[in-house]
């Protein structure tokens, strides 16, 4: 998997990088930071990532924005699959749900479209994680930058968001 710095709690100043990172490294908690050239030019950022960390993408996930009745909610499903709205509104207690306008997500979570990662977000917004990252020892997911990966166990990174697990992803 590309470039990668293994990191075991300790301070913030110790990573030295993003948000998700400091939360992660202020929690204590065990992760490796991957990163990768990140190409402008690519079709998707997820299927970027596993190609380019040479990782299997169901344990690549992805970060996405949705409203369910209205509020921000955090969807993080694998890469190989896609979003179901539906189980999503479910998940969070809702009735209806729908993708989030990209300029709502990146004023919600500090992060750029590409680069928005569950963790570290400017307000903590309720969140999902799709219930196959438990078939992983660990998961990847944005560091809060393009071209930067955080692998870590999906215990920990249910933890640190207050993740509700649930079926959210569609093959």
């Amino acid at each position: 998997m590309g470039k990668k710095k293994q990191r075991r709690g300790g301070t913030a100043g110790s990573t030295g990088g993003t948000p998700a990172t400091v939360a992660l490294a202020e929690a204590g908690m065990s992760f490796t930071v991957h990163s990768y050239a990140h190409d402008p030019g690519a079709a998707s950022y997820g299927a970027e990532a596993a190609e380019a960390l040479g990782t299997d993408p169901e344990r690549i996930f992805k970060t996405l924005l949705a409203e369910v009745d209205g509020a921000l909610t955090v969807a993080v499903v694998p890469v190989s699959g896609s979003l179901d709205l539906k189980a999503l509104a479910s998940a969070a207690g809702g009735k209806r749900a729908a993708m989030a306008d990209p300029a709502a997500a990146e004023r919600a979570t500090g992060y750029v479209r590409g680069g928005i990662s569950p963790l570290g977000q400017r307000r903590r917004l309720p969140t999902v994680l799709d219930a196959s990252a438990t078939e992983h020892a660990t998961i990847c997911v944005s560091a809060g930058r393009r071209g930067l990966e955080v692998e870590l166990s999906p215990a920990d990174l249910a933890a640190l968001t207050g993740a509700v697990l649930a079926p959210i992803a569609r093959p």
